[in-house]
């Protein structure tokens, strides 16, 4: 089969060139054909031949190539020249916006013949999205803050904040106390308002993710290991946010009477995680290390809570 492919090859060959040296028109009037018309079967025909033949379009298209002449104008079937392809790729963010300045339908996807010509062009389109309705991306630079890794050592400022926001997009009401409180939200939740203490932590240990979920007894008191535990009847709910960003919602009787928990325990309260917050990467600036070893329990209520 491949010898007979190869044999027909050949004969075509033979009889394009046998055909070319007994051609009808000069390099002359093939230059001027080809500045005059916008497509093989118009060179064909001005310069007298039949526009259908085959044999006669390669042979014009050799003569072409053999003397350099620019074909770029030539479209064929195309309604769009080279030079306004190359204009709308660089000009455009998507293939369908390409599509569009070429005066063509964005419907059933980009026609392969635009990509093999932007190819045989040498046309960088590696900024055109595959994705129809981003359309252009500004110019503007990102701003800086969009570069800056989220630091774990924020995660007990920002946790109240993430509580928030988690309870307003199940539509309650939240209110932050002006005076300090035992507690740090007031949510309005469907049969009343429920109040909320939030806490954090980022102290693992080879267990798992362990939290102070203890008060101070004197608001003022900052005594280390000075612990005691929220009385369930002034808390409703604890939100809890470990080191993950996995969000925990206990009610308080479930902690009653503790000061530090390990939350691998609470898995049953765990309504979602907040990794989002990290950004694209998912990486953080992480605070040291602390270890089990390292520290006192009183110690470990206090660095957790």
């Amino acid at each position: 089969m491949t010898n007979k492919r190869s044999n027909v090859g050949t004969q075509i060959y033979a009889t394009d060139m046998n055909a070319s040296q007994n051609r009808t028109w000069t390099d002359e009037q093939l230059a001027q054909a080809v500045r005059t018309s916008t497509s093989w079967r118009g060179v064909l025909r001005a310069l007298g031949l039949s526009g259908t033949s085959a044999s006669a379009m390669r042979i014009a298209r050799h003569h072409a190539n053999r003397l350099d002449l620019d074909v770029s104008h030539i479209r064929g079937k195309r309604r769009w020249s080279d030079d306004q392809l190359r204009q709308a790729v660089s000009e455009s963010s998507t293939w369908d916006e390409v599509r569009t300045r070429l005066g063509l339908a964005t419907d059933g996807g980009t026609p392969p013949h635009i990509k093999a010509n932007a190819i045989r062009l040498g046309l960088d389109t590696s900024h055109l999205s595959r994705l129809s309705h981003v359309g252009r991306q500004p110019s503007e630079a990102r701003a800086e803050i969009s570069e800056r890794k989220a630091d774990m050592n924020h995660l007990r400022v920002a946790a109240p904040a993430v509580a928030a926001a988690w309870f307003a997009l199940r539509g309650c009401a939240v209110s932050l106390p002006t005076e300090p409180t035992v507690y740090d939200l007031l949510v309005d939740i469907a049969g009343g308002i429920s109040r909320v203490q939030v806490k954090s932590t980022t102290f693992s240990t080879k267990d798992g993710w362990m939290v102070g979920v203890g008060r101070h007894p004197d608001t003022h008191a900052k005594k280390a290991g000075h612990r005691v535990a929220y009385d369930p009847d002034v808390i409703d709910l604890f939100f809890i946010i470990d080191g993950d960003l996995t969000m925990y919602l206990i009610p308080s009787r479930a902690i009653a009477g503790r000061v530090q928990v390990l939350l691998r325990t609470y898995k049953k309260y765990i309504v979602g995680n907040a990794a989002g917050l990290l950004g694209g990467g998912g990486d953080a600036v992480r605070p040291t290390a602390v270890t089990s070893e390292m520290i006192t329990p009183a110690e470990s209520v206090h660095a957790s809570a």
